[in-house]
């Protein structure tokens, strides 16, 4: 993918974010990585996301943190973003979200738990949550390094989500599903305890959906 497809893929995925209901206003963000050159793109601090265009987005070096040839600001979670993309080298998009039912777990720091065939498909694992953590430096993706399973997405307590792939768009998808899930999840919870799949039962599910389903 090239530096221009990037930038096309980052902007659909920051578009996507309030269309899918997963952030209010100027909230959240996603960005996507080039690794061989070392270039992320991430979504400017502050832009209206239905004025978002491609060239609006923040080129920034991977290995200084340095703005490339912009004049916006980045995110003010770059930082996270960065950290994330240094230490997990599988990942090439990262979304950070506040949607509603997602975020309801992580107000009271419960983790989303492995009680639905569709968790396991995509996570494969109950989706985590960190304890609070402030916003100073790379203390929140220390959090998420530290507290993070084989899902990909982390709860931040008190906080929101993050959601991560090899693509911005699967980022995305894992983004939107784990809003998905939470909403089930939390209606179960009104109904009594949400009864959790067996882990080796869980990777027949994730295995299948991961090796088996669609179209190759």
């Amino acid at each position: 993918m090239s530096l221009s497809e990037l930038r096309e893929e980052v902007c659909y995925a920051n578009k996507m974010l309030p269309a899918a209901g997963l952030v209010a206003m100027h909230s959240g963000n996603a960005s996507g990585l080039d690794r061989r050159e070392g270039r992320l793109v991430i979504k400017p601090s502050g832009v209206d996301y239905d004025a978002l265009t491609p060239d609006d987005l923040v080129e920034v070096d991977l290995a200084t943190g340095e703005v490339i040839g912009s004049k916006l600001r980045p995110s003010v979670d770059l930082p996270h973003h960065l950290h994330l993309y240094r230490r997990m080298p599988e990942v090439s998009g990262i979304v950070h979200a506040h949607s509603n039912y997602a975020t309801a777990f992580a107000a009271v720091g419960r983790p989303i738990p492995l009680c639905l065939t569709g968790i396991a498909d995509q996570f494969g694992a109950e989706i985590p949550c960190t304890p609070y953590i402030d916003n100073e430096g790379d203390h929140i993706g220390q959090a998420i390094i530290r507290h993070r399973n084989r899902a990909p997405a982390i709860l931040l307590q008190n906080h929101g989500v993050f959601a991560w792939g090899p693509t911005p768009r699967s980022a995305l998808k894992t983004a939107v599903m784990a809003e998905d899930v939470a909403k089930t999840v939390l209606l179960a919870f009104q109904l009594g305890t949400p009864l959790e799949i067996p882990s080796d039962e869980a990777k027949k599910w994730y295995d299948r959906y991961h090796y088996g389903y669609g179209q190759k």
